[in-house]
């Protein structure tokens, strides 16, 4: 599928994400290093230090993709944790890294999860690549339990035109290397900068979180607001 009819549809988008996250999986830590300057593992780090985890959490992971986050959570002391990605290949390669978290594909729209089950949901780069943002964030807050949070860690959309368009650019020419070098395709991290177009950003995140009941509701910016750490309760 081409990137240019990706967003066509809720169905697309799920379908080119999966295709997508398979095919770059085994590289995916490599990526995620390359694009955060080395920052990556501060920010997941930060994410949970902001969690306060503690030894009754049960800690759901979306979109969890190798298991970072999944894993820093169990060694945080979680009682139980489990990872939940959309990829089948990426949680293979997740469960290479540790035995200590319980790895299940699901999508993000219907979460194979009990209602009130968990008292902590967390994801990085996650709820930018739902189909359909408010039906993700409507299943989060269905499974997390009174008196829980949810963290989530991504990219921002900055609100300035000027800032945007230069982030978004560099985004698309460093993508474009990095896809043509690792894949022999372009396109395929440009994909990034193309979700970060239709993201409704830090703001129009956190305002999607209240209208789903959500409240102390706050953003963190990280990297000079160029990536956003979303913090709530339910």
């Amino acid at each position: 599928m081409s990137l240019g009819s990706a967003f066509q549809s809720p169905e697309t988008k799920r379908a080119h994400v999966r295709s997508l996250f398979a095919t770059i999986a085994d590289r995916y830590d490599l990526i995620t290093r390359l694009l955060s300057y080395g920052q990556d593992r501060r920010w997941k780090a930060r994410l949970i230090r902001e969690a306060g985890i503690t030894s009754a959490d049960v800690v759901l992971d979306v979109a969890c993709g190798t298991g970072d986050i999944a894993l820093l959570a169990r060694a945080a002391g979680a009682r139980t944790v489990f990872g939940l990605d959309l990829t089948p290949r990426m949680l293979t390669v997740a469960s290479r890294k540790g035995r200590d978290v319980a790895f299940v594909a699901g999508d993000m729209g219907a979460l194979p999860i009990a209602s009130a089950s968990v008292t902590l949901v967390t994801t990085g780069y996650g709820l930018r690549n739902v189909p359909d943002l408010d039906t993700a964030i409507g299943e989060l807050a269905r499974v997390v339990r009174p008196g829980g949070r949810i963290l989530s860690l991504d990219f921002n959309r900055p609100e300035s035109a000027v800032i945007r368009g230069a982030y978004l650019g560099y985004l698309t020419a460093v993508g474009s290397v990095l896809g043509w070098a690792l894949h022999r395709d372009p396109d395929t991290y440009r994909y990034i900068p193309a979700s970060i177009r239709r993201y409704p950003g830090a703001r129009g995140v956190s305002a999607r979180l209240r209208a789903h009941g959500f409240t102390r509701v706050r953003h963190v910016p990280l990297l000079f607001g160029l990536m956003t750490l979303h913090i709530a309760y339910r």
